[in-house]
Parts: structure tokens; C-alpha cells; sequence
């Protein structure tokens, strides 16, 4: 993957300053859902046939799977570090990221949605809407300013060239 040329490229250390990890934060929203399922139980009678269930619950996982680990591969290629905790190395625009400004959030958010479906956890998909909105103001929105800060205009050039989920 390639640095974006056009825009200036700081030696600064600062990083993004999310309000935690995302896996952190996906993980937490699993066990959660998980742990509301045994102590508060709702049914789950939508997809209690199995084949049905895991013809959703398997594709949503591969996908997502697939979209998080082009992500990944993007940065590394990029020599850019994955956890939000480093400082960008680089702008990546290139491969997955030229389609999608966010693939390996999104791809979290299948594997999890998956995850939900294939334990039949009403709770865990309960918990998507409040892990989306956190994911989205406390970590994609801090991102993003971070890099407009980082990459000036090559990042606001790339926000309008690329949507952020899909």
C-alpha cells in the first residue's frame, strides 16, 4: 500500500485518542450479550432451525472475517500499525480501503452479528445499536479527526472519494 503523496505527513506521536480498543469493546459487548442471555433469558424463536441459522450465522462470520484481515494485511503493508493506541504511519487508500474507509470495524461488526446468530442470543444483537453508536463517536469519529489532523487534505480528499462503512 502506498502513503498518500499528496498530503503532509507529521512525525508526531499523537494518536487518535479512542475511548477503547475496539476488540475491547466488541468483546465486552459479547460477553455482555452472553451474560444477559443467562441471567435475563428472551426468545430467540426467529432463527431456531438450524441449517437457517448457520446459513446466516456462517457467511456473516467468513465475510467479516475476510473484510477485517484485508484491512489488516492493508496496514501492515503499509507499515502502518493496526491498534489505535500508535500513531499512522501512513494514509492508506489503496486495496480494501479504497472501497471502504472502515473494513475492519465493519468486518467486527459481521463477525459479532454472526457470533449473535449462531449462539441465538437475542442480547447480543440487542446490543449491536449502543456497540455501533460507541464504536462510531468514540472511536471512528476520534479517528477521523486524528487523521484529518495527521494527513490534512489527503485525508478530507479520501473522505470524499470513500464511504465510511459501505
Amino acid at each position: 500500500m502506498s502513503k498518500d503523496p499528496a498530503g503532509p505527513q507529521t512525525n508526531g506521536t499523537g494518536t487518535a485518542g479512542v475511548i477503547a480498543r475496539p476488540p475491547v469493546l466488541f468483546l465486552t459487548a459479547l460477553l455482555l450479550g452472553l451474560a444477559s442471555d443467562h441471567l435475563l433469558p428472551l426468545p430467540f424463536a426467529v432463527l431456531s432451525v438450524d441449517p437457517v441459522r448457520w446459513t446466516i450465522a456462517g457467511p456473516l462470520i467468513v465475510i467479516g472475517l475476510a473484510l477485517a484481515a484485508a484491512g489488516i494485511r492493508n496496514f501492515s503493508r503499509a507499515g502502518t500499525p493496526v491498534p489505535t493506541n500508535q500513531p499512522a504511519g501512513a494514509l492508506v487508500t489503496t486495496g480494501i480501503h479504497g472501497w471502504i474507509r472502515n473494513p475492519i470495524y465493519l468486518g467486527m461488526f459481521l463477525v459479532y452479528g454472526g457470533i449473535g446468530v449462531a449462539a441465538r442470543s437475542p442480547w447480543i444483537l440487542i446490543l449491536t445499536l449502543p456497540l455501533a453508536i460507541t464504536i462510531r463517536y468514540g472511536v471512528v469519529a476520534r479517528e477521523e479527526a486524528y487523521l484529518e489532523r495527521r494527513f490534512a487534505d489527503a485525508y478530507r480528499d479520501y473522505k470524499v472519494r470513500v464511504r465510511r462503512w459501505l
